[in-house]
């Protein structure tokens, strides 16, 4: 049985490390897991509660908590900037409150250092308030003390591969096992 997960990069960077996480990830994915990338965080309008109704809600966030609600469940690849979670990123999660299929929803985080002292845990604390269910098993950090990262490296060193791709299964394990 398949299982599918929509995945979101933090950072805006053309050649930011959790991108180069994420790309690794779609690389890695075992069998019977799917893994699709939302690519349109920086397309987003700044969060309005004033937008946030039924006939004033942007297509692109219609589209985006289609995208959520669709998906078995969700994986954040999220920097650190300035102690806090990057603002771009914090808006999309703004517009994924409204999502009715949001809550409950099986989310894993991936880091790329564990150097981060603040936003993990900002992020935590987001996702319980929107009432996720963080599945920590899945999550995993890569340990990396430089940003200079890229999928190939990720991908070839078997001890970074060999991490995300067991946290990718437990996902799907656990994935599999509520969805079916």
């Amino acid at each position: 049985m398949s299982v599918s997960l929509l995945s979101f990069c933090g950072s805006l960077r053309a050649a930011s490390s959790n991108l180069a996480l994420l790309t690794a990830a779609e690389r890695l994915a075992p069998e019977g897991l799917s893994i699709e990338r939302y690519d349109a965080i920086a397309e987003l309008p700044h969060f309005s509660p004033d937008l946030d109704t039924q006939d004033r809600l942007p297509a692109i966030v219609r589209e985006l908590r289609d995208r959520v609600a669709a998906a078995d469940g969700l994986l954040f690849a999220v920097p650190e900037y300035m102690h806090c979670l990057p603002g771009s990123f914090k808006n999309a999660l703004d517009w994924m409150v409204g999502c009715t299929r949001f809550p409950g929803k099986p989310v894993a985080l991936a880091h790329v250092s564990d150097r981060h002292a603040f936003a993990p845990g900002q992020l935590e604390e987001v996702l319980r308030t929107m009432s996720a269910e963080i599945v920590a098993e899945a999550g995993f950090s890569l340990g990396l003390r430089t940003n200079d990262v890229t999928a190939d490296r990720i991908c070839g060193d078997s001890h970074l591969a060999g991490i995300i791709s067991d946290g990718l299964e437990r996902f799907r394990a656990r994935l599999a096992h509520v969805c079916y």
